[in-house]
C-alpha cells in the first residue's frame, strides 16, 4: 500500500491557502444533514466539536471523564507557542516552522509543520476573544516567555495553568453549542471500537461507565481526539485514566499507527520516591527560564549530599557543574527536552545525582530570586512552587528543586494525511492522538498549539471535503456492521470479567512499565529491545492467564476499565519495541546507544531512516511496516546542535 499524504503542490507558504480553496465545500443547509462523532473533549476534541457545531453540523461528543473540563489538557502548565512576534526579537512563521522541524530532529513533514506555525497566530486571537486570561506586560500587550529549543520568546502563558485556561475557553465554546442543540455530549462513556461499513468509518461502540450499557452510535465521520499513550510506562506525567484504547482499536480496524517508538521524556519532573506512586508530577519547562540546572562537580560531594552531611547551599559556586550551560552555551538551560533529559540521566549515571535516592538533579532559583526578588518569581511561578512544596515538603524559594526526567508526551500516533484523515476513510485523528507535526521530539508549548490548530483551524475545513463526496442518507446503527462490532466488544468484556487469577491489573501494568522504562526508555539498545520483546510477550500471556478482574459489567467497574486499557497497552508495547528495533538510528526522543556522536549526542542516519514508519495491523495479529518518505525542500538536513 502506498501512503498518500495528500500534501498540496506549490510553495510551502502557499500550500494551505491554496488547499483550502481547492477543498470541496458543504453549503450551510446541507451541513445540518451530516452527523459527526468526536471522541475525546480535550483541547483538540472540544475545539473541533465547538467549531463544527458552530458551522451547523450535528455533533456528538464522548469522554470518559465526568465533564469535558476534566480532560488531561488541563494539566499543561507553561504556555502555548505562536509566531506573533510581539517581543520583536526576530520571530516569524518560518522561524517557528524551522525550530519545530529542527526540534523534531528532521523527522516530521514540512507541510504539516509549516501549517501549524502559520495558523498559530490565529489561535491566540481566538483564545483572547474567548476570555483566556493570558499574562500581559506593563504596556497591556500579551506577554511572552522562552521555552526550550528556541532563541526567541514566543510562548504565551497564564501563569503555570495555561492548559486549564485554554481548556476552559474551548469548554465554554463547546457548552454554547450544547445549549444551542448542535452538540450532544456524552460523559462517562468510553469508546471501545470503531464501526466500519464498506471500509469507511461510520460510528463507534461505547460503554456507559456508570451502568455498563454497551451502545452503538452512528455518524458520517468520526474524529479521534483521545491524547497520547504515555501510560504504557505506568509511571508518567499523564492522568491515570489516559490510555491508548480508542486509537488502538482504530488501528486494529485498519488505521495505520505511525512512529510508536517516539516517546518524549520530560526533563523537569518531581523524581520518583518509591514503589507506592501511581503517577509522576510535571514541573513546567517554563521554570528553566529562570531556574539553573546543576549537580556537584564530584561524586564525593554528591554522596555527602545524599547522606545529608551537606545541604545544596553548602556547595560552593566553583564546585557546581551547570552542565547544560557548560555544554550548550547558545541555548543553556533552554535546550530541547530530549537533550536536557539525556544529560540529566548522564549526570545520575556518573554518580553525581542528588537527593536521597541520587536519581535527581537540582533546578535552582537562587540567582533569579537575587536578581528579580522573591515577589517577582512568585508572580511568575507561584502556583508551581506551591505544588512542589505540597508534594515534597521542601520550600523551593529557600532550596533548589529536585527534578528528573519522566515520560510525558508521545510523538507517535495514528498516521494521518494532510487533511488529518487516517488510512480509514472518514476516520480523523487530531492532537496528540496523531503523529503529524512533531517528528521525533516535541518542543515545549507546542502540544497546546497543535491541539487547538487541528480543532479550530484545520479539520473544520478538511472534513467538508470528505463529507461533500458522501451521500446525505443518515447512517443507520441497525446495519449488521454495528451488531457485529458490538458483539466483538461484548465478547471481550465478558472474557475480561471471566478472569479470576491471582494478580491485579495494576500488578501487570507495573511490570509492563518497568520493562518499557528499562529497555525502551531514555536509552535503547538492540540487545535490550530484543529482551523487552520477549518479556512483553510473556507478560501478555501472564495477563490473560493470571489477572483478576472483579465485579460485573452492569455497574461502575474500574477494575474492568483498567483491564481493557492495560490489555491494549500490552499489545501497543510490543509494537513500540518493534518500531524502536527497526529504527537503528538515534533521533530526538529515540536514542539508540549504538548510534551516537563522539560527544554523546543523537546521530541520525538520514540515508536510511528519513521516513515515517507506519504500521498496519494484519489479520493474523502481526504488523506490516509501510514507509512514507520525508522530503525536505525548505530546510537543510544537518546534525542537530544547540551548542
Amino acid at each position: 500500500m502506498i501512503l498518500d499524504s495528500k500534501i498540496p503542490e506549490g510553495p510551502l507558504a502557499e500550500k494551505w491557502t491554496k488547499h483550502k480553496f481547492n477543498l470541496k465545500l458543504v453549503n450551510p443547509a446541507n451541513k445540518r444533514k451530516y452527523h459527526i462523532i468526536v471522541v475525546g473533549t480535550g483541547l483538540a476534541g472540544a475545539s473541533a466539536a465547538a467549531s463544527l457545531g458552530e458551522l451547523g453540523y450535528n455533533v456528538t461528543t464522548f469522554c470518559y471523564q465526568d465533564s469535558p473540563r476534566r480532560a488531561h489538557s488541563i494539566a499543561a502548565q507553561g504556555g502555548i507557542n505562536s509566531s506573533k512576534n510581539y517581543t520583536n526579537d526576530g520571530d516569524s512563521v518560518y522561524r517557528l516552522f524551522y525550530d519545530t522541524i529542527k526540534g523534531g530532529d528532521y523527522r516530521s513533514r514540512e507541510a504539516n509543520t509549516y501549517r501549524l506555525a502559520e495558523v498559530s497566530a490565529n489561535i491566540i486571537d481566538q483564545c483572547v476573544a474567548q476570555g483566556v486570561p493570558f499574562a500581559r506586560e506593563y504596556g497591556g500587550m500579551l506577554d511572552n516567555r522562552s521555552f526550550g529549543g528556541a532563541q526567541v520568546s514566543r510562548t504565551f502563558y497564564a501563569r503555570g495553568q495555561t492548559g486549564q485556561q485554554l481548556l476552559l475557553g474551548a469548554y465554554s465554546a463547546l457548552n454554547r453549542q450544547i445549549k444551542k442543540g448542535t452538540v450532544k455530549s456524552y460523559t462517562r462513556h468510553e469508546m471501545l471500537d470503531v464501526v466500519t461499513i464498506d471500509g469507511h468509518a461510520r460510528g463507534v461502540i461505547t460503554r456507559d461507565l456508570i451502568t455498563g450499557k454497551i451502545e452503538s452510535h452512528a455518524a458520517h465521520a468520526v474524529l479521534l481526539c483521545t491524547g497520547g499513550y504515555g501510560n504504557v510506562f505506568f509511571l508518567s506525567t499523564n492522568a491515570m485514566g489516559c490510555n491508548v484504547t480508542a486509537a488502538w482499536r482504530a488501528h486494529k480496524r485498519g488505521a495505520f499507527f505511525a512512529n510508536p517508538c517516539y516517546t518524549q521524556i520530560h526533563p523537569t519532573c518531581i523524581p520518583v520516591t518509591g514503589d507506592h506512586q501511581s503517577k509522576l508530577t510535571l514541573m513546567s519547562e517554563s521554570l528553566r527560564n529562570d531556574g539553573r540546572v546543576w549537580v556537584p562537580k564530584t561524586v564525593e560531594l554528591a554522596e555527602r549530599l545524599r547522606k545529608g552531611e551537606l545541604k545544596a547551599s553548602d556547595i560552593k559556586e566553583e564546585d557546581r557543574d551547570y552542565y547544560l550551560e557548560r555544554k550548550y552555551p547558545s541555548f543553556g538551560n533552554l535546550v530541547p527536552r530530549d537533550v536536557a533529559s539525556r544529560n540529566a540521566k548522564e549526570m545520575v549515571d556518573e554518580g553525581r545525582g542528588v537527593g536521597k535516592t541520587g536519581v535527581a538533579v537540582y533546578l535552582d532559583f537562587a540567582d533569579a530570586i537575587k536578581r528579580l526578588g522573591e515577589d517577582a518569581v512568585r508572580a511568575k511561578y507561584g502556583n508551581l512552587f506551591d505544588m512542589y512544596l505540597q508534594i515534597t515538603d521542601e520550600n523551593p524559594y529557600k532550596q533548589p528543586m529536585r527534578i528528573y526526567p519522566a515520560v510525558h508526551y508521545t510523538m507517535g500516533g495514528l498516521w494521518v494525511d494532510y487533511n488529518l484523515m487516517t488510512t480509514v476513510p472518514g476516520l480523523y485523528s487530531l492532537g496528540e492522538c496523531n503523529f503529524s507535526d512533531h517528528g521525533a521530539n516535541r518542543l515545549g508549548a507546542s502540544a497546546l498549539m497543535q491541539g487547538l490548530a487541528d480543532g479550530y483551524f484545520v479539520v473544520p475545513y478538511t472534513i467538508g471535503d470528505y463529507l461533500a463526496s458522501q451521500g446525505f442518507d443518515p447512517v443507520d446503527d441497525t446495519n449488521p456492521a454495528f451488531e457485529n462490532t458490538r458483539r466483538d466488544v461484548e465478547e471481550r468484556v465478558n472474557k475480561l470479567l471471566s478472569m479470576k487469577g491471582k494478580q491485579t491489573v495494576d500488578d501487570i501494568h507495573k511490570k509492563l512499565g518497568h520493562i518499557m522504562w528499562e529497555y525502551c526508555g531514555m536509552a535503547r539498545t538492540e540487545e535490550g529491545l530484543t529482551k523487552a520483546k520477549g518479556l512483553i510477550q510473556d507478560l501478555r500471556k501472564e495477563f490473560w492467564e493470571d489477572v483478576s478482574v472483579l465485579g460485573v459489567n452492569e455497574e461502575l467497574n474500574m477494575s474492568l476499565e483498567k483491564a481493557g486499557r492495560v490489555a491494549d497497552f500490552l499489545e501497543l508495547a510490543e509494537l513500540m519495541v518493534d518500531d524502536a528495533l527497526n529504527r537503528s538510528e538515534s533521533c530526538g526522543g529515540h536514542f539508540r546507544v549504538e548510534s551516537q556522536t563522539e560527544e554523546g549526542e543523537a546521530k541520525r542516519k538520514d540515508d536510511e531512516f528519513a521516513y515515517v514508519a507506519a504500521w498496519q495491523y494484519l489479520a493474523d495479529g502481526s504488523e506490516k511496516l509501510h514507509k512514507e518518505e520525508l522530503e525536505f525542500e525548505n530546510v537543510k538536513l544537518t546534525q542537530r546542535s544547540y551548542k
